[in-house]
């Protein structure tokens, strides 16, 4: 039959790419003291003002098993074999929970190809490679090729990230590798990055300007000595932000970054006011 892409919703790919390009989108949750909320069907504006709002940070929960596997078992059962990538193990369980449920369909479905990816990285960082397999997997590549795109697009993923405050990552308790950026969380703006799954600082100054500006010295690093494939700028309740960082990488590069709102789930642990720029390498580090 056909190869399959599943990924979760923290990969940030809106309903439309899902339905052109027959991608599944398993959900996560989201879980504040009055109300719950599965990821994907919650208005972003809704979500962002009730998390300001809101005198704690919400919850998040990975999807069951059993829903995981309903999935691959729907897709399996119709001959299709599986590419599915998921945000990072070292942030969540659902990789983990990805693998044991491929072992229960494995006991039905003996013969089924399911390929599981622990992308070590979350929002457009997954959302891209799933997509780009996507494409790939309806011009007709085989589960082999589409494994070894991939694996390529996910090696060569950087997301670089400047939140508005730490509060958000420190109480959602999400602050990985910033850890040692706590005893002076009121006198910077840091540039994060994903490292190995986890949050990690890449510089620290003073302001939001010069954050953006090192920001786009490491786009400007990685261009120069591996080309850009793509470019794409993420962003919570910071459109204006956004769109100027587009126009310019726009300008320097001649690429046309769309403009993506990062989700509940990863919004509620970094908060609102980020910005970021994910991109992909266009040769091997």
């Amino acid at each position: 039959m056909a190869v399959k892409l599943i990924t979760d919703s923290t990969s940030d790919i809106d309903r439309q790419t899902q339905a052109q390009l027959d991608i599944t989108v398993i959900p996560l949750s989201i879980h504040f003291p009055d109300e719950s909320f599965i990821d994907g069907q919650i208005e972003l504006d809704y979500f962002y003002q009730k998390l300001k709002s809101s005198p704690v940070i919400p919850t998040s929960s990975q999807p069951p098993q059993g829903k995981i596997q309903a999935a691959f078992e729907q897709l399996v059962a119709k001959g299709h074999d599986i590419v599915a990538i998921f945000l990072s193990s070292k942030i969540s369980g659902t990789y983990e929970t990805a693998l044991a449920a491929k072992k229960a369909v494995l006991r039905k479905y003996s013969g089924a190809k399911i390929a599981i990816f622990d992308s070590l990285n979350t929002a457009m960082a997954v959302g891209y490679p799933v997509i780009e397999a996507a494409k790939q997997a309806q011009a007709g590549k085989s589960f082999t090729e589409i494994y070894n795109i991939a694996q390529h697009l996910l090696a060569n993923m950087r997301l670089y990230f400047i939140p508005a405050t730490f509060e958000y990552m420190h109480k959602g308790g999400r602050i990985g590798g910033a850890a040692a950026l706590m005893g002076s969380i009121l006198d910077i703006k840091p540039v994060l990055y994903f490292a190995d799954g986890v949050t990690s600082v890449a510089k620290k100054v003073r302001t939001m300007r010069r954050a953006i500006r090192h920001m786009l010295g490491l786009l400007e690093a990685d261009a120069q000595a591996h080309g850009l494939r793509a470019v794409i700028v993420q962003h919570i309740s910071n459109l204006s932000q956004a769109q100027t960082l587009t126009k310019i990488i726009r300008k320097k590069y001649g690429l046309r970054p769309p403009i993506v709102p990062v989700g509940p789930i990863v919004g509620l642990h970094s908060g609102p006011g980020v910005i970021a720029v994910v991109y992909c390498l266009a040769k091997d580090n």
